[in-house]
């Protein structure tokens, strides 16, 4: 996949397909600049990085109207880096990782949008909260007084597995636990209605458990180019 008219073709089919409700991340990590200006000249303007370098290095040549999400694991020393720009982190794991991009995005006199992610895969590699310390979070008099975060929802990866009623399952909890916060009143950094799950391989399984935010990559892209 790596011709314009393919990468154009793919976003083109993915804008036509998904419910007008749900938001493409185009996961744009080890692209070159120019699969990601064949994406946007076919309309795509929000790309996913997992990389903070990367996508500042991206950020400062591709066009100022591209929102970036950052979708990897966040480092808080790196913070700082994509303070600037960054329209949403998905992966936010900690209350420490909160407080730095608070700090950080002050300092830009800025308001940053995260979501918090959610551990819901057996795989005991993959980074979040679980529920009873979501609820806790919630309840914190120390997220109360963050004022330069908006918490806009939840994010969570399934299981990598091919047992379609597990990945069901793991995406249907996440989506009970984003339907009882959003039950709960919102506050100035509390605005929940964005949850974040599905990918290339399971991203219409997610949408129906609820999402309304998918990030594909390869499916647009083609295979990863690691070195």
């Amino acid at each position: 996949m790596n011709s314009e008219t393919t990468i154009s073709t793919a976003i083109l089919k993915y804008k036509e397909e998904l419910p007008r409700k749900v938001t493409l991340v185009a996961v744009s990590k080890t692209k070159p600049n120019e699969a990601i200006m064949e994406a946007y000249n076919a309309g795509q303007r929000v790309f996913g990085e997992n990389k903070i370098q990367d996508m500042v290095a991206k950020w400062e040549v591709l066009p100022k109207d591209i929102e970036w999400h950052m979708i990897g694991h966040v480092q808080r020393n790196k913070v700082k880096y994509m303070a600037p720009f960054v329209s949403l982190i998905h992966g936010v794991d900690s209350l420490k990782l909160l407080k730095e991009i608070d700090k950080q995005a002050n300092k830009n006199n800025r308001i940053i949008n995260c979501l918090l992610q959610v551990h819901i895969a057996q795989e005991s590699t993959k980074f979040g909260f679980d529920h009873s310390e979501i609820r806790a979070l919630m309840e914190s008099d120390e997220l109360s007084g963050l004022s330069n975060i908006v918490i806009q929802g939840l994010m969570g990866m399934a299981t990598f597995t091919h047992d379609q009623e597990q990945v069901r399952a793991e995406f249907e909890s996440l989506n009970n636990l984003f339907t009882a916060l959003k039950d709960t009143p919102e506050t100035p950094n509390f605005k929940p209605h964005i949850l974040s799950m599905g990918m290339s391989g399971d991203y219409q399984l997610a949408i129906d458990c609820g999402s309304n935010m998918v990030r594909i990559g390869s499916s647009i892209f083609g295979a990863r180019n690691y070195s």
